[in-house]
């Protein structure tokens, strides 16, 4: 059978559930609505970030079979965006300089850009690939 390409990491992902209670690491490997369930209960109350610490291989395996690989990398762009994606470096970084900027002198679009982003960043990466790949 053929590896996808390993379009996400288990060294991110587990970088980013250190702060999983906030959804963090469910975000990063495309999971958008438990991402923001982890968010508003604190990782359904603990338990289902401890839980998601036996599970991050699986969510791993199965994001670098749904997502696009190519010159942006995911890993890159959500450590950018989990860390300082207030300033829109994670927009820069993908080539988005006038929403980059937006972000910059906006605080992530008053935090709203940011929550959206959180959401998104993955398709945005993988649409971005893809375009990448047909030139």
């Amino acid at each position: 059978m053929n590896q996808p390409p390993d379009t996400h990491s288990k060294l991110i992902g587990y970088l980013l559930w250190i702060f999983g209670f906030l959804g963090s690491h469910r975000f990063y490997y495309g999971k958008p609505v438990t991402g923001t369930l982890w968010f508003f209960t604190l990782g359904l109350f603990f338990i289902g970030w401890i839980i998601d610490l036996f599970l991050i291989p699986a969510m791993d395996k199965e994001a670098d079979y749904r997502f696009q690989d190519g010159q942006v990398s995911y890993n890159i762009g959500w450590i950018l965006l989990t860390f300082v994606g207030v300033f829109g470096v994670h927009r820069m970084y993908m080539g988005k300089w006038l929403t980059g900027l937006l972000y910059l002198f906006t605080g992530g679009l008053f935090l709203i850009g940011v929550l959206y982003d959180f959401w998104t960043l993955n398709s945005q990466i993988s649409e971005r690939n893809r375009m990448d790949q047909l030139r």
